[in-house]
């Protein structure tokens, strides 16, 4: 095991409520927060890794998995640190060595709303963006070597009861619950914005805050032929880690 201060991680699949949550992170004031910086140099690094590489796609050099992991061990030698990002990028980087430097946590959607909402923004996004399999891959490493689940947040249960689910959250992973977090002013994300400048983030630039919502569904049915396929193969992914989500009493 990695001596020293570890990093808590939040691990996450796209569209599925993981930057409002880190938005609350930023809101307690007692870390320093990185939003999906393994996310950025798989999407825009020097060698970018994304399936839907242009010739024309953004390139940042100097811009690698070993720089932004350098920067993160930087950041949690000097106080408590906190991360978001998915799964899905951590291909270069996978192993007990990498992992063992983490508290790890989930949190997960149903794939009808992350891939619907996916559609809207890229409908020609890759299987692989959608993130379910690898996020499951990890979640299941990490029970297998420690023996116990890593603590998995539902967005719909978040939304519902965000204090509840939150507290319970912030218990499992061994941090105080700051409730006053959860409310924010709207206004610029710019702290969140590397990708696009941000056009992810329009509910989230619009919020105050991590306010109780109705539960919804999403008829996949009607989606068109593309998601329901993806859903088909993102659906048991899902419904696995489901079934080992906090739950608030």
């Amino acid at each position: 095991m990695t001596s020293g201060r570890k990093i808590l991680a939040l691990w996450a699949v796209p569209r599925s409520t993981s930057t409002a949550f880190e938005w609350m992170m930023r809101m307690r004031g007692d870390m320093t927060c990185f939003h999906e910086p393994f996310g950025e140099v798989w999407y825009q690094g020097e060698s970018p890794d994304w399936p839907r590489l242009q010739p024309d796609s953004v390139r940042t050099p100097g811009l690698t998995y070993q720089s932004a992991w350098a920067t993160l061990k930087a950041a949690a030698a000097d106080g408590p640190v906190f991360i978001k990002d998915f799964p899905l990028y951590l291909d270069a980087l996978w192993g007990d060595e990498f992992f063992d430097r983490f508290i790890h946590s989930f949190i997960i959607r149903d794939p009808a709303k992350t891939l619907t909402s996916m559609f809207k923004h890229w409908p020609d996004f890759h299987i692989k963006e959608t993130g379910f399999a690898e996020q499951r891959s990890l979640f299941d490493h990490l029970a297998y070597q420690t023996g116990t689940p890593p603590p998995v947040i539902d967005s719909d249960d978040l939304l519902e009861d965000p204090p509840g689910v939150v507290a319970a959250w912030c218990q499992a992973v061994g941090i105080d619950f700051i409730e006053s977090a959860l409310r924010w002013e709207s206004g610029a994300r710019d702290e969140v914005s590397w990708w696009d400048g941000g056009s992810f983030h329009e509910n989230l630039r619009n919020s105050r805050g991590l306010e109780p919502q109705a539960r919804t569904y999403v008829d996949i049915t009607t989606a068109p032929e593309r998601v329901q396929e993806a859903y088909e193969v993102t659906r048991p992914h899902y419904d696995h880690l489901f079934a080992h989500r906090l739950r608030v009493r």
